[in-house]
C-alpha cells in the first residue's frame, strides 16, 4: 500500500535538496524557534537601548524595525541570523545559494508583515520565501 502524498516526493525535491541533513529544508519547529530567539533578542534591544520602559507599547514597534535591519543585515551578509544559527538553519537563493540583496530585502519586508510567512506551500516554504525565491535549509 502506497503511503499518502508519496506521489509527490519528500519536502525539497522539486527544488533539489537532500532528504535529511545537512542542505534538507528546515522544519516548522526550528524556524519557529530561530524567530523567537530572533524576536526575544529584539525586544531585548527595543528595552534596553531605546524605550528603557518609558513607553512600553512603543517598544514592540522598535523591536520590529530592529528585527527588519537584523534580517537585512545577517541574513544579507552571512546567510543567517543569531536565532537561525543558534538552531543551525541559513537561508539560501533557490538554485544559486546564495540570497541576493533585494531579495533579502524582499524576503525580510514580507516576513515583517507576518502574514506571507504563515501561507506555506508544500515544501514548507512560506510565501515570503516563495517570491523571493529563497529556502531555509539546515547547516
Amino acid at each position: 500500500m502506497e503511503e499518502a502524498g508519496a506521489e509527490f516526493g519528500y519536502r525539497g525535491e522539486q527544488l533539489g535538496l537532500p532528504e535529511q541533513g545537512p542542505g534538507s529544508i528546515a522544519r516548522p519547529g526550528r524556524r519557529l524557534g530561530a524567530l523567537a530567539v530572533d524576536w526575544a533578542l529584539c525586544e531585548l534591544i527595543a528595552y534596553g537601548l531605546i524605550t528603557h520602559g518609558y513607553n512600553p507599547a512603543s517598544t514592540g514597534n522598535w523591536a520590529l524595525l530592529i528585527f527588519f535591519v537584523l534580517g537585512v543585515l545577517t541574513v544579507g551578509t552571512v546567510g543567517f541570523t543569531p536565532g537561525k544559527r543558534l538552531f543551525g538553519l541559513r537561508v539560501v537563493g533557490v538554485g544559486t545559494g546564495r540570497v541576493q540583496p533585494l531579495r533579502v530585502l524582499a524576503r525580510t519586508v514580507l516576513l515583517c508583515l507576518a502574514i506571507p510567512a504563515l501561507i506555506w506551500d508544500r515544501d514548507g516554504r512560506g510565501l515570503h520565501d516563495r517570491l523571493a525565491r529563497t529556502v531555509e535549509v539546515r547547516i
